[in-house]
């Protein structure tokens, strides 16, 4: 590995771990507002379907771009534990139950296993075109 390479990898994953908790707090950060149905006493919350699916749409973006540049092995797991870590930091300070660690294993295995197809995708693409 020459050093033009160790630093475009060490830049890349300090660019893409700061985007995905860009991506995080843009869609998921600032919302902590539980909603309860006056009919039916549930509630539902902190998050909206379409917080959701932005931000998911975002990190699918994100780990394309990144998979295009740099190894998707650098990319899956810097944008895992980068979500993960700021989801659960937020969800740590505002559960009382500890469900949150629960949350969190749930959340760095959907983002692990999504952010890893979507940038071998894109790296495989890349390569395909050369």
């Amino acid at each position: 590995m020459t050093t033009t390479t160790r630093t475009r990898t060490l830049v890349g994953g300090l660019i893409l771990a700061a985007a995905t908790v860009g991506a995080w707090w843009a869609w998921l950060g600032w919302d902590s507002g539980y909603a309860t149905d006056p009919r039916t006493g549930a509630t539902t919350g902190p998050y909206q379907p379409w917080q959701v699916a932005g931000c998911v749409l975002t990190l699918a973006l994100l780990a394309a771009a990144a998979g295009w540049w740099l190894s998707p092995w650098l990319v899956a797991p810097v944008m895992a534990v980068a979500f993960t870590v700021a989801w659960a930091a937020h969800a740590a300070s505002t559960d009382d139950s500890g469900l949150w660690a629960v949350g969190a294993v749930l959340v760095l295995v959907g983002t692990g296993v999504g952010t890893t197809v979507v940038s071998v995708g894109a790296h495989l693409l890349r390569r395909r075109r050369a």
